[in-house]
């Protein structure tokens, strides 16, 4: 067990700071907290047990609510903001604890920090976390942006890609088709191609839009191909045959005073 070391002052006194951090220290040699917050011996072999220190309660003010916590005094804050999370639904990553008007790291201790029974402490949202939630909330605004953009291109998409079925069937049946239909097919084709290349898509929206650009493309290719098809067949000219008559022969008639 470590001692506890004092340093001498000028009139053959001792630092009480000095003192009480060192005491502090040889409080919690022995011990450790687990994450429950539960105080443990930890093991050590041939010590003799030892009593865990008493547990404190300290006043924890969160905007307009009070909250009174016991923890153990060789806890360190960011185990006491594990303790506080389920009283006040705020994440410890998310937590800023301030003690005596200065902001506490996770890793430093209750005791030599000071804290005391029934000591006050301030709990407040971490400013890093405001900033990270505002940039999550944005990046999911442009994501929601994205895939309504993406949905209504595909919706057109659709009905053009029924169009390049009902050509397609058309020609395969020997039908020549006019060749302004396929060229306004492909020139609509290719202006939602541009629509969803200025897309900014991130993440799923990013996938969703190449699978519609695929779409796209794969449309255009075919209507390629059955513009060659389409100028190889012949336009169908129907003709009719009219049936000529005879015309009838005329009756003369007699005229009576």
């Amino acid at each position: 067990m470590a001692s506890v070391m004092h340093r001498s002052s000028s009139d053959g006194g001792s630092s009480s700071g000095w003192s009480d951090a060192a005491a502090a220290a040889e409080e919690r040699a022995g011990w450790e907290v687990r994450p429950s917050g539960m105080v443990v011996q930890a093991r050590e072999d041939g010590a003799p047990p030892r009593p865990p220190p008493p547990e404190i309660r300290v006043r924890v003010k969160y905007g307009g609510a009070r909250h009174e916590v016991p923890v153990s005094p060789i806890a360190t804050f960011g185990q006491l903001k594990k303790l506080l999370a389920s009283r006040t639904g705020l994440e410890p990553a998310d937590q800023q604890l301030t003690y005596k008007g200065r902001a506490r790291g996770n890793t430093e201790y209750l005791d030599a920090c000071g804290v005391k029974n029934k000591s006050k402490l301030v709990l407040a949202e971490d400013p890093a976390s405001l900033e990270r939630r505002y940039i999550e909330r944005q990046k999911n605004a442009k994501i929601e942006s994205a895939n309504r953009a993406i949905g209504a291109i595909a919706l057109e998409v659709d009905k053009l890609a029924d169009q390049v079925t009902s050509i397609e069937k058309s020609i395969s049946r020997g039908n020549k088709v006019a060749e302004v239909q396929i060229t306004t097919l492909i020139e609509l084709l290719m202006r939602h191609a541009v629509k969803l290349e200025s897309i900014p898509a991130v993440g799923d929206s990013s996938s969703q839009r190449n699978i519609q650009a695929k779409r796209v493309q794969k449309c255009v290719e075919t209507l390629d191909v059955l513009k060659v098809s389409n100028a190889r067949l012949q336009a169908v000219v129907v003709t009719t045959k009219w049936e000529t008559f005879e015309a009838p022969a005329t009756t003369q008639w007699e005229l009576f005073d």
